[in-house]
This record gives structure tokens, sequence and C-alpha cells, in this order.
């Protein structure tokens, strides 16, 4: 990956994680799922330090368990 597209990805991730940490805090969810998404958001975080192709694959499954959440469709493994 070439770093032009490298610094890319890297905004694109940036922006994404505001967003998830934005639309985390909204969400009218149980407390529990709140906490299990928000660990989750934070190991992807922390990932996006090391891998960030990765981090932004999982980016992307959470962003998807967060639409399912926000309408009240709990994901099983959240």
């Amino acid at each position: 990956m070439g770093r032009d597209s490298q610094l890319e990805l890297y905004g694109l991730v940036a922006d994404q994680l505001k967003e998830a940490h934005s639309r985390v805090r909204a969400l009218q969810v149980p407390e529990g799922v709140r906490m299990a998404l928000t660990r989750k958001l934070l190991v992807i975080t922390a990932a996006a330090k090391h891998d960030l192709a990765d981090a932004a694959r999982r980016l992307e499954r959470l962003m998807e368990s967060i639409d399912e959440a926000d309408k009240g469709r709990f994901p099983e493994d959240t």
C-alpha cells in the first residue's frame, strides 16, 4: 500500500472511529449492550495503531452492529 493510500485510509478510519464513538454514546440500549460495543470500539481503536487495514474491516463490522442496536436488534456477539 502506497504512502498516499495509507494516509487516506488513516483519515477514513479516524473519521469512522469518531462517528462510531458518537453513535455508541447516543444509543438508547441496555447498559450491557453499550458496554460491549464500547469495548469492541476500544479494541479496534488500539488495533488501528498496528494494523490499519484490519482495524478498518473490524470497524465496518462494528458499524453494522451499531446500526442493528440502533434498530433495537442487539447482535448476539455483543
